[in-house]
């Protein structure tokens, strides 16, 4: 499934993003021991610009965080706690820095993104697309016609894009 959406401000990006983290609230997460199971992992992709942390905004505050949400350019990972009956971290991660995978690793990123409780949003995470698991969800960015105006593409898979 792929769904294409036009933002015509960022208060629309922000909405958008809010709904898509109602909606993942509402599902609980599979406590099958004999699966795998990953944390719920939104992979954004754009550019400089293009509303990746205006969505990161929206989407902390469907979640109910109600701190003032910025990239975490220099720290990299800012973890949120959610105070939800399936979900009980958020993760945002920047990787515009990252040059190495290992980078990422000496943080703690692989206990991360194979917690199932976790919800991890990555800005720049077409810089890490191999180190992330199939069923990562990708939202990517484009700059429209007008100033203001954003393509928002939602992808289920990478080679989708």
């Amino acid at each position: 499934m792929d769904c294409h959406y036009k933002s015509k401000s960022s208060a629309e990006t922000k909405k958008l993003a809010t709904l898509l983290a109602k909606e993942i609230l509402k599902f609980p997460i599979n406590q099958n021991k004999n699966k795998k199971e990953n944390a719920f992992i939104i992979a954004l992709k754009g550019d400089l610009g293009s509303g990746k942390t205006t969505f990161v905004q929206g989407f902390a505050n469907g979640l109910g965080i109600k701190k003032n949400i910025v990239s975490p350019t220099f720290l990299i990972i800012k973890n949120y706690k959610l105070k939800n009956k399936n979900y009980k971290n958020f993760y945002h991660l920047d990787c515009y820095r990252i040059k190495k995978i290992k980078e990422l690793n000496s943080l703690g990123f692989k206990k991360i993104i194979t917690e199932p409780e976790n919800i991890v949003l990555i800005e720049w995470a077409n810089k890490i697309k191999k180190s992330l698991p199939k069923n990562t969800l990708w939202v990517c960015f484009n700059h429209g016609q007008k100033e203001n105006e954003r393509t928002i593409k939602i992808y289920e898979n990478a080679s989708s894009y």
